[in-house]
């Protein structure tokens, strides 16, 4: 049996077995959908949807979580965990979150702040003097006409705000990107065999791409973060997080890399794109020496509701209560100023690039939707998401007291499954 027959054998058993048998992993289960709002005969076109969807190959496999009124709607997985295998998907499947590993970074940083240990006001050469004397690299015309790269200090200093809402001027390193960016891929900045203090001196010793508080730039200032947090707290990000987060939340299966005794509950991808190749995705067992807070995290669809849970009660889960409602309500506003502007390879950003010509801006950790219009997809106005660049999404909508979280190991696929996922979950809310 091939591997898309074996997909479809798995997806029609999950269609004809209908979401209401699945044993819910992420909290209480509604006891129908109409209960909280949602029609089940609705739900029913998104099962169809994305049963159809892994069927043709267009996903390996993923599990969705629909949470709303405290109370879970929708739990469901589709297609393969390990489309090489043909091992069918579970909902306990871990997957690589990468960029959905910010939310949880930040979320570091805001529980050091409300404890006086931190203030995001402050220069981030407060924590990092290393960084202190960091200038802007700026295009110029020399005497003879020829451009070049040009240094010019900073005009206002870097803050630990500007490094949560992404106007730092860090870049992400890109090959095949501007002369700057090319230097941070040179200088190997994102090598996860870095340690923490390596990956420090090594940015030093880079210009930023804008003046701080200018432009959204999306890239490495998360990383830096985590380092503030090492510094500050004085343990490792990834034991901070184990010990002050995940632990406390009850999110077992969330941490920088699985052991080895779970490498069979491990997501992997299908090869893509024109070329048809294999995704570029660690195995979840991998553990790097840098823990990236921008990136390097591991988790599965039940932690990441839980999680979401705790974001939309605003900082509480199950009686523990972690960061105050208010600092959920900064983390989640808007925090970029008026006139910033995105960075030039920004446009679209994910297709939805926070920005107010799409309704959207950027708070601690989230994009924030700002406008009920300008934006192609259906929300509210004050929901926050992000995802990850290997394929998993959320998003929390505090309007309707609703999260949806989606875990995936498809690039390629990320950004169709997203806009399906937001089309199909509002049709199907209906109170």
């Amino acid at each position: 049996m091939s591997v898309v027959a074996k997909g479809l054998a798995i997806v029609v058993m999950l269609l004809c077995a209908g979401c209401a048998t699945n044993v819910p992993q992420g909290g209480e289960r509604a006891s129908q959908p109409e209960d909280v709002g949602f029609s089940s005969e609705r739900l029913r076109r998104l099962t169809a949807q994305l049963t159809e969807r892994a069927a043709k190959g267009e996903f390996p496999g993923g599990v969705l979580i629909i949470g709303r009124q405290g109370k879970i709607v929708f739990q469901q997985s589709f297609g393969l965990r390990d489309p090489a295998s043909g091992a069918p998907m579970q909902d306990d499947a871990i997957f690589r979150i990468a960029s959905m590993t910010k939310p949880l970074a930040s979320l570091a940083v805001m529980m050091l702040s409300e404890e006086g240990k931190l203030s995001i006001v402050d220069p981030v050469s407060k924590y990092l003097p290393e960084l202190k004397d960091m200038k802007v690299g700026v295009m110029k015309a020399g005497a003879d006409g020829k451009t070049a790269l040009m240094l010019e200090p900073q005009r206002q200093p870097m803050t630990v705000q500007d490094l949560l809402r992404h106007t730092s001027g860090l870049p992400s390193a890109n090959a095949s990107g501007n002369l700057i960016k090319r230097l941070y891929a040179e200088a190997k900045i994102g090598n996860r065999g870095l340690t923490s203090q390596q990956y420090i001196d090594a940015l030093a010793k880079l210009p930023l791409l804008y003046q701080p508080g200018t432009t959204w730039e999306y890239g490495a200032s998360v990383d830096v973060l985590g380092v503030i947090v090492e510094r500050v707290s004085g343990m490792p990000l990834d034991r901070f997080i184990a010990e002050r987060i995940t632990g406390p939340l009850k999110l077992a299966d969330t941490g920088f890399a699985a052991p080895m005794t779970h490498a069979n509950r491990g997501a992997r991808p299908q090869p893509e794109g024109p070329k048809k190749a294999l995704p570029n995705i660690a195995l979840v067992t991998d553990v790097a020496t840098f823990k990236s807070g921008s990136g390097g995290m591991v988790s599965t669809a039940p932690d990441y509701a839980r999680f979401s849970q705790f974001l939309l009660n605003r900082g509480e889960l199950d009686g523990v209560r972690l960061v105050s409602p208010k600092t959920i309500d900064l983390m989640t506003a808007n925090h970029l100023q008026p006139g910033t502007v995105m960075g030039a390879d920004m446009y679209r950003f994910e297709a939805l690039e926070p920005s107010p010509r799409m309704g959207q801006g950027f708070g601690l950790g989230f994009a924030v939707r700002t406008d009920a219009g300008r934006n192609p997809l259906p929300g509210s106005v004050g929901d926050y998401y992000w995802g990850g660049a290997q394929g998993t999404y959320f998003w929390i909508d505090p309007k309707e007291q609703l999260y949806v979280v989606w875990m995936m190991q498809s690039p390629e696929a990320r950004l169709a499954s997203r806009f399906l996922l937001r089309a199909m979950v509002y049709q199907a809310l209906v109170k």
